[in-house]
């Protein structure tokens, strides 16, 4: 059924989380002009995308835990609104410095809508449901890449750059209506952790302790990182280095993004069939040999932007379905703890991209080579991580917790 309670929930999770991301996919056109009007070179824009990112990290460490003591919508709220007035504040920017300081503000309040839906989703479901959920959520959030450069292009054509911030502030308005009257919490009194630093902490050291964790969180973090590399670099060598127009630009990033989220549609079905350590192995696996026949092309000295996007749209179908499935797997056995679970994972993968993206941005250019350097860099170091993580003993945890069915699942 379309609007079944179990689509219903993953639309609200997909649009709640697919805010913050918005203000990123949709200003991505604008990235060179932004730099024109505000008399600022290619690494200081980008620093815009960095500011946020780093934001976004450091935001989901404090909104994790606090949902797990309070609920999940209170903090939904506070995130939201403060979006809502930095978004403002960055349409009203007169420069560089000052849009990057609001970007960092807008990213602190994007991170209560990335965390807390994961934890929503773990409040409801385990196991291969949580996986069909996730991938669902997925399927929704893919609004955000698909639409948002194409929405920015025409916002931008019509109001110019600073249109784009006016638009994703009523979005945010809209998400705040949605949580009002749309989203239960799911975290009842009765289940919170009680509210103090203690606790807090002691659930991160908990977490910190647990390397089948933290390799999980890996993988998914390089993968991760070779998009952030690709979102900061494509569009200067799209637009500047293979002459694509904005409106161009954007019709490419969005046919990445769709081979990403399709992809992460079959995770719930290949899990059920062949094990979801097995496909993350072979997944995971496929999308580092892809990017290193990419890497050989330009270190070969080539540069075709046909070869780029198709083997970049191969790769991105391959992350889909690691991502999702290694951030089921990370959460499965902290159901107790799930939004301080999912805002660990959500730090430490924004910042493994964030440092990618910022290492990258040192030798950041109109070429695709540092860009491709850094992609590459990404998927092979998340290939070495799978293996190690979902070897033997990795592959066996994740069975015996199947076989216990650490909570028994719920539907919404």
């Amino acid at each position: 059924m379309p609007f079944s309670p179990f689509f219903r929930m993953a639309l609200i999770l997909g649009l709640l989380s697919a805010i913050g991301p918005f203000a990123i996919d949709m200003y991505l056109p604008a990235l060179p002009a932004i730099g024109a009007a505000l008399r600022a070179d290619v690494g200081a824009v980008q620093w815009s995308l960095t500011a946020f990112f780093l934001a976004l990290g450091v935001g989901q460490l404090v909104y994790g835990p606090v949902s797990d003591m309070v609920g999940r919508r209170p903090p939904l709220f506070f995130g939201l609104g403060l979006f809502t007035l930095a978004s403002v504040g960055c349409a009203l920017a007169t420069d560089v410095h000052t849009l990057v300081l609001l970007r960092f503000v807008q990213g602190l309040g994007a991170a209560a809508g990335m965390v807390i839906p994961r934890a929503v989703v773990r409040d409801l479901h385990t196991g291969t449901e949580a996986a069909r959920l996730m991938s669902l959520l997925m399927l929704v959030f893919s609004v955000s890449p698909l639409l948002a450069p194409l929405v920015g292009s025409g916002v931008i054509a019509l109001a110019g750059w600073r249109g784009v911030f006016w638009v994703v502030a009523v979005a945010a308005l809209a998400g705040l209506v949605l949580v009002q009257r749309a989203l239960h919490e799911t975290r009842p009194a009765g289940r919170r952790v009680r509210s103090s630093v203690g606790s807090a902490a002691a659930a991160y050291t908990t977490l910190l302790r647990d390397w089948h964790y933290l390799g999980l969180v890996g993988i998914g973090g390089c993968s991760m990182a070779g998009f952030f590399v690709y979102l900061a670099g494509s569009p200067f060598v799209l637009i500047n280095h293979y002459g694509l127009s904005p409106v161009q630009y954007s019709v490419a990033f969005s046919v990445n993004a769709a081979a990403f989220f399709a992809s992460a549609q079959l995770t719930a079905r290949l899990g059920r069939r062949y094990g979801m350590a097995p496909v993350v192995k072979a997944a995971a696996s496929g999308a580092g040999a892809v990017m290193l026949a990419l890497l050989a092309h330009y270190l070969l000295g080539g540069d075709r932007l046909a070869v780029l996007l198709v083997l970049y749209f191969v790769a991105s179908a391959l992350m889909g379905l690691v991502i999702p499935t290694t951030s089921v797997l990370a959460l499965e056995e902290h159901g107790t703890i799930a939004a301080t679970a999912s805002a660990l994972m959500g730090t430490l993968q924004m910042l493994i991209g964030t440092l990618a993206m910022a290492a990258v941005g040192l030798f950041a250019s109109d070429a695709p080579l540092p860009m491709v350097v850094g992609m590459a860099t990404g998927a092979l170091t998340g290939v070495a991580l799978t293996w190690i993580t979902l070897g033997p003993a990795g592959a066996q945890r994740i069975a015996h917790g199947a076989a216990k069915d650490i909570a028994p699942e719920r539907r919404p």
